[in-house]
């Protein structure tokens, strides 16, 4: 008989941590709230010295900010942050898919198919979070080839706090539907081998803000309406 584990493999700080990101993803933890570490301590059992580590980890990822007497803000997405993260992302991942594309296999490439199909199919079925999975999992098997794990890390980090923070209830159909032809139009680059036409549509369509702020500012409500 197969027996339980006795003990959690992942550290307190990591569980901390975790436990935090998810209360900020179904936004029981609202951005401009406080947490409270005398509370949030007792409600965890734990010690104040994973929960600060843990707030420290997401004070770095930019989810929260630390401030004297043990005073811990969740932080607002603003729109400069937004234009910001996806000049960042757009940069980052124009420059993995390169580094990456020689590693490609056709295998990949079908792979990267299959899930933009899938991606129609979820969204034709209004399931969102399906589709948000495996938009996360298409851009991962370039991602995953280019062999600089840091990169990776910040990209997802940086996405997180972009589309999990609180994760949206609901969606911008038309938005994930322009995503999805982005999409087929990057696979079709790669098929070809055209890398930096790839790269460049990487950057300069599907991470450019300019193209994207009609559907960035359905998806944030809170944003202002762009200057005329």
């Amino acid at each position: 008989m197969d027996r339980k584990p006795l003990l959690n493999v992942k550290s307190l700080k990591e569980q901390v941590y975790e436990y935090l990101r998810e209360q900020m993803r179904t936004g029981a933890l609202q951005p401009g709230s406080a947490i409270d570490m005398e509370e949030t301590s007792k409600t965890l059992g734990v010690s104040k010295t994973p929960l600060r580590d843990a707030l420290l980890q997401l004070e770095m990822e930019e989810f929260v900010t630390v401030r004297p007497r043990r005073m811990v803000v969740v932080n607002a997405l603003a729109e400069k942050d937004i234009r910001d993260y996806y000049e960042v992302i757009g940069a980052l991942e124009s420059m993995a898919l390169l580094k990456a594309f020689d590693a490609l296999k056709p295998s990949d490439i079908e792979r990267m198919q299959a899930l933009n199909d899938a991606m129609r199919r979820a969204i034709e079925a209004d399931d969102f979070d399906d589709y948000y999975g495996k938009n996360l999992a298409f851009h991962n098997v370039f991602l995953g080839l280019c062999g600089n794990e840091r990169l990776v890390k910040l990209v997802n980090s940086m996405k997180k706090r972009l589309y999990d923070f609180p994760r949206a209830k609901g969606f911008v159909k038309e938005w994930e539907e322009s995503s999805i032809l982005e999409h087929q139009a990057l696979v079709e680059l790669i098929r070809t081998g055209r890398s930096q036409a790839a790269a460049n549509h990487i950057r300069d369509v599907h991470w450019s803000f300019k193209v994207q702020e009609r559907y960035v500012r359905r998806y944030y409500p809170g944003l202002s309406a762009p200057a005329e």
